[in-house]
């Protein structure tokens, strides 16, 4: 099978390709390599694919450049899961969303039209919940109150996506991913600013006084829901009535799933995990809730379990021990405490 995968050099990105060329597909990875994070952690993760995959740096926003990459690639599926992350980098730079994730996300939609890509899955957000506080969340909820700017695109994503597929019957999958976690992570992610904060006897900081629970998600479980979720090409919902739309289905090729481990965690217990990990104390700075944060996330998984037989289920204490090994063995010889301090 012929794959792009966009995003490559990033966290989700970069577990898939590996995963994909172990499978025998032939991957073209694009990736931007920009520096909203240590651009030295991207480049080592393209250095660990080697030649497991064709790279090329391109920018999502480049119309002309995309649909170069899409004539050129040929390709029978695409795993789109290049985006400008972060909900709170969204407060300070919300143009760089546009740019990346509504532009960027029209030029792959166009390319997969122009060129008859058979499925495309794609990076959605357990964010796009917003302000919803039933639990666990449901694809099949309402998603019309997004608390930030980041939320808001993953929604225009998911919409975005259904017009391509009721228009021109392109198959899509959207995946709302909740708080993924484990090695070769992201730095901007607490696990990894906790880490790095506790070696280097630094505070962490806390958002609402520690009373946040999230569905933390190891990183195996996320890369097994998409590859099972490409194998399950959608079709239309004979079923789906437009006097009773259900969201996450519909009369064209096009589903919604969540992928979390359905075990939310306080992020209190969290940092209690870490800290044995680690054999050191945090010193822990309770702050207020953060514009944009919510208070706690759990995933419904239903859905994904009834359509693939998979739902994650890697308990945090390993999940985090893990990232923890990682971590250690990727900084060694680099004064653990703070030699990667300004990310």
């Amino acid at each position: 099978m012929n794959v792009l995968v966009t995003g490559v050099a990033g966290f989700i990105g970069f577990h898939l390709a590996y995963r994909l060329a172990e499978c025998g597909a032939t991957i073209v990875g694009m990736d931007n390599l920009n520096a909203y994070y240590d651009v030295r952690l991207k480049e080592a993760r393209l250095a660990r694919l080697g030649d497991r995959i064709r790279f090329i740096k391109a920018d999502l926003a480049n119309r002309d450049g995309i649909a170069t990459l899409f004539r050129e690639g040929h390709f029978d599926r695409v795993y789109h899961l290049a985006a400008q992350a972060g909900v709170r980098y969204s407060l300070s730079h919300p143009h760089v969303y546009g740019d990346s994730n509504l532009t960027g996300f029209l030029n792959i939609l166009e390319g997969c039209r122009q060129t008859g890509v058979a499925h495309l899955i794609y990076a959605s957000s357990s964010s796009v919940y917003g302000a919803n506080t039933q639990m666990p969340f449901s694809v099949h909820q309402n998603v019309d109150h997004p608390v930030s700017l980041y939320a808001a695109t993953k929604k225009a994503n998911e919409l975005m996506a259904h017009a391509y597929a009721h228009l021109y019957r392109i198959p899509t999958t959207g995946l709302r991913f909740f708080t993924v976690y484990g090695p070769w992570g992201r730095p901007d992610m607490a696990l990894f600013l906790f880490t790095r904060a506790i070696l280097a006897g630094e505070p962490i900081e806390v958002y609402n006084h520690g009373r946040m629970q999230r569905d933390f998600t190891y990183i195996d479980d996320i890369v097994e829901g998409v590859i099972r979720v490409g194998d399950a090409i959608p079709a239309p919902n004979v079923a789906w009535d437009g006097k009773s739309p259900d969201p996450a289905s519909s009369h064209a090729p096009y589903r919604i799933f969540n992928i979390g481990n359905h075990r939310p965690v306080a992020l209190l217990t969290m940092i209690d995990l870490l800290e044995r990990c680690l054999g050191q104390q945090a010193i822990r700075n309770l702050l207020p809730m953060q514009p944009g944060d919510v208070p706690s996330t759990h995933a419904d998984v239903d859905d994904l379990m009834e359509a693939t037989g998979f739902s994650p289920s890697t308990p945090i204490e390993i999940g985090i021990a893990k990232f923890v090994e990682w971590y250690r063995d990727y900084y060694k010889g680099s004064r653990l405490a703070g030699a990667h301090a300004k990310i």
